[in-house]
C-alpha cells in the first residue's frame, strides 16, 4: 500500500473523528503522512510530534496489528517532539 493511499484512508476517517495538533508519520525514504489541520497529507511539514517507523509498521499501526507500546519498547517506532499528541493518536485509531 503506497503512503499516498494510506493518507487518504486516514483523512477520510478524520472527517467524524477530528484530531488535535499536528503529527507527522515519519518513513524514511519512502515518505510521510501529516496529520494536520483536520487532513492527512503526503506534504512535509514541521509537526508537534513525530513517529519514526517502517511503512510496513505503520500500515501494522493503523491496522490496529501493531500496539503503540509495544512497538516503542521494540524499538519499531521512535517518537520525538510532544507525546501528548502520540496519545491522542490512539483515540483516533478506535473503531
Amino acid at each position: 500500500m503506497e503512503l499516498t493511499e494510506i493518507a487518504a484512508r486516514i483523512d477520510a476517517g478524520l472527517a467524524d473523528k477530528p484530531f488535535e495538533g499536528s503529527l507527522k508519520f515519519d518513513c524514511g525514504d519512502d515518505g510521510v503522512i501529516v496529520l494536520a489541520d483536520g487532513s492527512a497529507t503526503t506534504v512535509d511539514r514541521d509537526t508537534d510530534c513525530t513517529l519514526s517507523l517502517s511503512q510496513d509498521n505503520l500500515v501494522k499501526l493503523l491496522a490496529g496489528k501493531l500496539n503503540p507500546m509495544t512497538g516503542l519498547m521494540k524499538g519499531k517506532l521512535k517518537v520525538s517532539g510532544n507525546p501528548a499528541v502520540a496519545m491522542k493518536l490512539s483515540q483516533l485509531l478506535k473503531g
